[in-house]
């Protein structure tokens, strides 16, 4: 993977501003579009790695306007299956798994759809890093997007195949339910317990005994 990457998000919404604050932090070149279909398959067309960040009801549109433009492209998914009346995901199939079979010649990658979008600029709450679950059957593809949410503040977390975002997609709405339903309110994140993230908290503590950034 190249040290930078240029990034097409295609939503301008709360999460594609945090996305795109955030990966440009990391240092990225990243540009978004909102609803323009001209400017969306020119925007998918440059980048190296495409966000589709729309409503979940807009997916299907957006790839429709991106045609052909993402072919072989990291494609990363981060939208979640919510609509008026709430989850309208299915666990045999997950909404990912939708997206790659409208846009078969792209690489989906499930992830950061199980965070905040006020948190997705730093990928962090409260001084932790949370965990960003990315799924994908390309492992390259994978990897990719591995690096990109650990650039940004994130811990990352192999999730294995793109099947498995029918478990990731019930768990943002667990998330948005802490949230608003028990009233827990967005500033809160998924965090993944590993012998990875237990690493880097030792090295960050010893950083700060020793008085070293």
């Amino acid at each position: 993977m190249p040290a930078f990457s240029r990034i097409a998000i295609v939503g301008d919404g709360n999460v594609g501003t945090a996305l795109t604050q955030g990966l440009t932090r990391a240092g990225h070149e990243v540009q978004a579009v909102g609803r323009e279909p001209g400017r969306v398959k020119e925007l998918a067309q440059w980048g190296e790695v495409v966000v589709l960040a729309v409503p979940f009801a807009e997916r299907q549109n957006a790839l429709r306007e991106m045609g052909d433009a993402i072919q072989g492209k990291v494609l990363v998914d981060v939208t979640n299956a919510v609509g008026k009346e709430g989850y309208v995901g299915n666990l045999q199939k997950s909404g990912a798994e939708e997206v790659q079979e409208w846009a078969r010649g792209a690489r989906v990658v499930k992830a950061f759809n199980t965070v905040f979008a006020q948190n997705m600029g730093t990928g962090q709450v409260h001084g932790e890093r949370i965990s960003a679950f990315v799924a994908a059957d390309d492992e390259g593809a994978k990897r990719r997007v591995l690096q990109l949410a650990e650039g940004i503040g994130f811990d990352p977390v192999d999730a294995g195949p793109l099947k498995n975002a029918r478990w990731l997609e019930p768990a943002a709405m667990l998330n948005m339910q802490l949230g608003y339903g028990a009233g827990l309110g967005p500033s809160i994140g998924l965090k993944l317990v590993h012998e990875g993230s237990r690493a880097a908290s030792a090295e960050r503590q010893g950083q700060r005994l020793s008085g070293t950034r």
